[in-house]
């Protein structure tokens, strides 16, 4: 019986599928029973027509575009951590380096706890000493990331630095 008149106040032609507020306005009008505020929440914001129909109120999303292919191995490296892990062995999270040109990835155990001036000897003892130093690096907006000792340390060594706000992309 709900179901009954609050398709015929919202889905109806006259009724022309109105918002949630509206509705239950139109429906209180005349009918009243425990819990039909919510229902008619979800009936509302669960209506396909409305769905497909409901104005976009941003802009329309630009398209992904590619990273650029490196021309050879550890020239342009992505960084992240994977964290929250169980302590084993005094480590909680992961330093992941990965080559963009090979796939190659680095896994190096650490503390949530890191700093940057450790993870920067992380960098130089896991990555520099046997690879070189990369013209760039990708990372997320980590605090560790955009931190001044590492903006200053990658400055120094002339490594550009690409700060990514797409998690998926690194």
């Amino acid at each position: 019986m709900q179901l009954i008149i609050l398709q015929k106040r919202h889905e109806s032609a006259l009724a022309g599928h109105p918002g949630q507020e509206k509705t239950l306005k139109i429906v209180k009008r005349d009918f009243h029973q425990p819990g039909m505020t919510q229902f008619i929440k979800d009936y509302v914001s669960s209506c396909p027509q409305c769905s497909r129909n409901k104005n976009i109120h941003h802009k329309k999303f630009g398209l992904v575009k590619p990273l650029q292919i490196p021309n050879g191995p550890w020239i342009c490296l992505s960084m992240d951590f994977i964290t929250k892990f169980p302590l084993a062995n005094s480590f909680d999270s992961i330093l992941v380096i990965e080559d963009r040109f090979s796939k190659m990835a680095v896994f190096i155990p650490t503390m949530s706890s890191i700093t940057s001036l450790h993870l920067a000897h992380l960098f130089i003892k896991n990555i520099f000493s046997k690879n070189g130093l990369p013209s760039s690096i990708l990372s997320d907006r980590g605090p560790l990331f955009v931190s001044s000792f590492w903006t200053n340390l990658c400055q120094q060594l002339k490594i550009s630095r690409s700060c990514n706000s797409l998690p998926s992309r690194n």
